[in-house]
């Protein structure tokens, strides 16, 4: 009997140990850079319905991000600094509570096509996604927390690097350039191309290449 309550005591102590290390990983801070395609190829540019929509799919990637968490927004099209000033940095804490930051991500999300209408933001003629993502390779660390990329954009890479629409191919990424990041999320990936077979293709490119650049899972979205 006595031997029964002692195993009966360790096995609460080892699943109290488990629980709360299952407790301490989901509290980890996290970082999420969000990069918006502002080219005229994104429906996020033009259409409100789906830019609010948009919106709303990006709030469940941050409204319960733990304290120290790190929120990151940027716009990307041409490869030009001044097209792309829109910026946004914020620390999950007491002061910019998870759920605030989310609603305010979701209104600026929402409000893009009135900001472009308005001329406040530009709507642009290339697609540089690969010099986005490499940009923030450089100031993100992936390595310092657990980080998570989620681009809306159609996924046509329009650049010196690829024609994605045209049947080009991405080249391969310089490296692990994103070793130990946790995710890269495309939203709205094939929009406006009309094919399935298209949307697969290019689905296809952009996982192949986020496993070589390093991402531990990838998911390339049409719709939601």
């Amino acid at each position: 009997m006595r031997l029964f309550v002692l195993i009966v005591a360790l096995l609460g102590t080892l699943a109290a140990v488990f629980v709360n290390r299952a407790a301490n990983a989901a509290e980890a801070p996290r970082t999420v850079v969000i990069g918006l395609d502002l080219s005229k190829s994104n429906p996020l540019v033009n259409d409100d319905a789906y830019a609010a929509r948009a919106g709303r799919k990006v709030v469940a990637h941050i409204e319960h991000l733990s304290p120290h968490s790190r929120v990151m927004l940027r716009t990307f099209g041409s490869y030009d600094v001044t097209a792309n000033a829109l910026k946004v940095d914020q620390v999950i804490s007491a002061r910019a509570k998870p759920d605030a930051v989310a609603d305010g991500v979701r209104v600026l999300i929402a409000n893009i096509p009135k900001l472009v209408r308005d001329g406040k933001l530009e709507a642009q003629g290339f697609t540089n996604i690969l010099p986005f993502l490499d940009t923030m390779s450089q100031v993100v660390d992936c390595a310092a927390q657990p980080t998570d990329y989620i681009l809306l954009t159609d996924g046509f890479e329009d650049s010196e690097y690829a024609k994605l629409k045209a049947g080009g191919k991405l080249p391969r990424p310089p490296g692990d350039a994103f070793q130990d990041c946790a995710s890269l999320t495309i939203l709205g990936l094939g929009q406006g191309a009309g094919s399935p077979a298209v949307t697969q293709r290019v689905r296809d490119e952009w996982r192949n290449w986020s496993i070589a650049a390093g991402f531990r899972h990838f998911a390339g979205l049409y719709d939601w």
